[in-house]
């Protein structure tokens, strides 16, 4: 068992930028953490929807460049789907999205030791039906992590969009979620007690991400949380999938990406997790220093001091 398979979109990123002309970029989050992984030296198999058309081939070059396999089934007639990022003067992005999302029929393979998915992937019908089936069939078999990646213009009812998510969170060993998403998901509450409540649930870790301010880490023995470096950004897109990418390198380098140990999480001391959430957050301000979702390899990370 040596690969994780990352199943929901690809896309092309068209970035608006105050003052420049519109860039293209290959993003989707699902796609993005896939990247993330094999720069980093992860086996990755991405299960996607692509169309067969200028904009996915520069997507299937773009992901096979840096080590992403494609599942079978994932190019079809239609044509690629796009997100349209603008970006405010910090460089946060706000997005319009033209997507069709849905499945193949798969059986996960015994060669698979981690499933990730999340954002659109996991709630846009019809795909979304069949991620959350996959989940729910594979849990305790394979490691399953997810990250909720909220997008409320393709998510339909906020009340729908949670009971979907919570549903998958119970299923998950690892969890993700930005303070934005939960703003949106419950307005209101305290974001910590929600991941708590989460992670009672089900996930060995729950990992809060605070933007500009790191992220918390919340397990079954406490809360620990990590700074985020000082950088000058240059955008935000993609930064939360490269952190996703930087947990799931940080559990796979300490031999926690997998059914048999994934649950050692739970039982460690919180402060035990700083090296991995530092690790993470080191990734995703890295990605912000560059436009588009270009995450690093692990020699780039290596070399790089913020």
């Amino acid at each position: 068992m040596d690969e994780v398979l990352v199943i929901g979109e690809a896309l092309v990123d068209i970035v608006h930028a105050p003052g420049r002309a519109p860039v293209e970029h290959p993003g989707g989050s699902p796609a993005n953490v896939a990247l993330g992984l094999a720069r980093l030296g992860v086996g990755t198999q991405l299960l996607t929807r692509i169309g067969d058309d200028a904009r996915g081939r520069s997507i299937l070059e773009h992901l096979r460049s840096s080590g992403v396999s494609l599942a079978e089934g994932s190019v079809t007639a239609d044509a690629t789907s796009t997100a349209t990022a603008r970006l405010d003067a910090e460089g946060v992005a706000n997005y319009d999205f033209a997507l069709r999302w849905a499945l193949p029929d798969i059986v996960v393979s015994p060669g698979v030791r981690a499933l990730h998915t999340g954002s659109i992937a996991a709630t846009l019908a019809p795909g979304g039906d069949d991620v959350l089936r996959l989940v729910e069939q594979n849990a305790g078999r394979v490691v399953i992590t997810y990250d909720p990646n909220a997008r409320p213009a393709l998510m339909g009812s906020r009340t729908d969009a949670l009971e979907r998510i919570e549903r998958i969170v119970r299923s998950a060993d690892v969890v993700k979620v930005s303070d934005e998403d939960l703003e949106w998901l419950a307005p209101g509450a305290d974001p910590l007690q929600i991941c708590e409540a989460w992670r009672a649930g089900g996930p060995s870790l729950v990992v809060l991400t605070r933007g500009g301010e790191g992220a918390v880490g919340v397990t079954a023995t406490g809360v620990v949380e990590v700074a985020a470096p000082k950088i000058s950004v240059t955008d935000t897109v993609g930064a939360g999938d490269s952190l996703m990418s930087g947990l799931l390198h940080g559990l796979d380098r300490a031999g926690l990406l997998d059914p048999a140990t994934i649950k050692q999480v739970a039982e460690k001391p919180a402060a035990d997790l700083v090296p991995l959430l530092t690790h993470a957050v080191k990734i995703a301000a890295y990605t912000c220093t560059r436009a588009g979702a270009q995450p690093p390899t692990l020699e780039e990370l290596d070399a790089w001091q913020p």
